[in-house]
């Protein structure tokens, strides 16, 4: 990676980088998808908060129980249900193994002990269930002993739900902050990225920019009309009126509420501590521990997804551990900022302006003689 591409797409501190004097420490999200037990919570939350207008809640998909289907414009946390037959369970603790013959994910030294580690000589093996909803010691040393089970037995589970809140990623280097001509989208003191609705035109060109396909321009939605106050409108809306129509929206990770001290709603409402929210260096601690706890009790499909600074778009706020590939959670697996690529694209128009120029020349001496 070349200098002006990790300049572009490579680790930085975003907030200083948009020349915030005080910055306050990055914050973030980490998800842990083994403890999620798509309970929706974090979606109603995010939407009472935000007074975000409904947009098809109640309308069935008939491909899964996931009703919302992905993030958009109204609806700024997504819950995914994936289920999982025995042969998929199967291929996704093999590519998990995989990942470990890479040397990834590395979250400390290979010598280094971790508290959660089996003995020297043990080994785990991969198990037929998904660790507990519970974040005790003795329900994951359940979970573990069950897994030992299955590999004696040789079997594994007939299906199994995998379930995810994802959420915008406010990367290091966003797309849609780049792309924006009007300054509506821009960068906090917290390093995540937030739209000013009365700022955006609506043009729309962040929508293409982002490589997780996160936001979007609001076209149509409802809301109910509170009646417990008769003649009052729910919050952030006129009398029942969609606000914000054409305007791009997307996750603020709750900057009204963090920057005064308070937990973003969705984290606030999660009943497994499955959405944790702090500074994003507390959070990728808290990943990488969780993520090796787990592998080493056997769950080898395991990883992380977002605590990569080299991965395209110089790492995220929003950690994610993943139980399979990022693909059957609907993640790109390989993400890129558009603006990446800006110093190939100038070299590429820069040689054919040259060649034009050449071939103009050319012809125009061949003309005099």
């Amino acid at each position: 990676m070349g200098w002006m591409t990790r300049q572009l797409s490579g680790p930085s501190d975003p907030a200083r980088d948009a020349a915030w004097e005080r910055p306050e420490q990055r914050k973030g999200f980490f998800t842990d998808t083994s403890i999620c037990i798509g309970c929706k919570a974090c979606e109603v939350a995010c939407k009472e908060w935000n007074a975000i207008p409904g947009g098809g809640e109640l309308d069935l998909l008939g491909t899964s129980y996931d009703n919302t289907g992905g993030l958009g414009a109204n609806t700024w946390r997504h819950v995914a249900f994936v289920e999982q037959t025995t042969e998929r369970v199967e291929r996704a603790r093999e590519s998990g193994r995989r990942l470990v013959d890479l040397g990834m994910p590395a979250s400390r030294p290979p010598d280094a002990p971790h508290p959660g580690a089996s003995p020297a000589g043990d080994t785990a093996p991969a198990g037929p269930v998904g660790p507990s909803p519970v974040d005790g010691d003795g329900d994951l040393a359940a979970a573990a002993a069950q897994a030992r089970t299955a590999e004696v037995t040789g079997t594994l589970p007939d299906f199994r739900w995998l379930m995810a809140s994802d959420v915008c990623k406010h990367c290091t280097h966003a797309g849609c902050l780049d792309v924006c001509p009007t300054g509506s989208l821009f960068r906090t003191e917290h390093g995540t990225v937030v739209v000013q609705p009365d700022v955006c035109n609506g043009c729309g060109y962040c929508v293409p920019a982002c490589p997780f396909g996160v936001i979007e321009r609001r076209s149509d939605g409802h809301v109910q009309v509170g009646h417990d106050q008769p003649g009052r409108a729910q919050p952030g809306h006129d009398h029942g009126e969609v606000s914000n129509v054409g305007i791009a929206q997307k996750c603020t990770l709750c900057y009204d509420r963090i920057g005064v001290g308070q937990t973003p709603a969705c984290a606030q409402a999660c009943p497994t501590t499955s959405i944790k929210f702090g500074t994003l260096a507390d959070m990728l601690d808290t990943a990488h521990e969780r993520v090796e706890l787990l592998r080493s009790n056997g769950f080898t499909e395991a990883r992380l997804y977002g605590a990569n600074a080299e991965d395209g778009v110089g790492g995220t706020s929003s950690v994610f551990l993943l139980l399979d590939e990022p693909e059957v959670y609907g993640l790109p697996p390989d993400p890129v900022v558009p603006t990446r690529d800006l110093p190939q694209m100038f070299r590429s128009a820069g040689i054919a302006a040259v060649a034009m120029f050449a071939m103009a020349v050319g012809a125009f001496a061949g003309r005099r003689r």
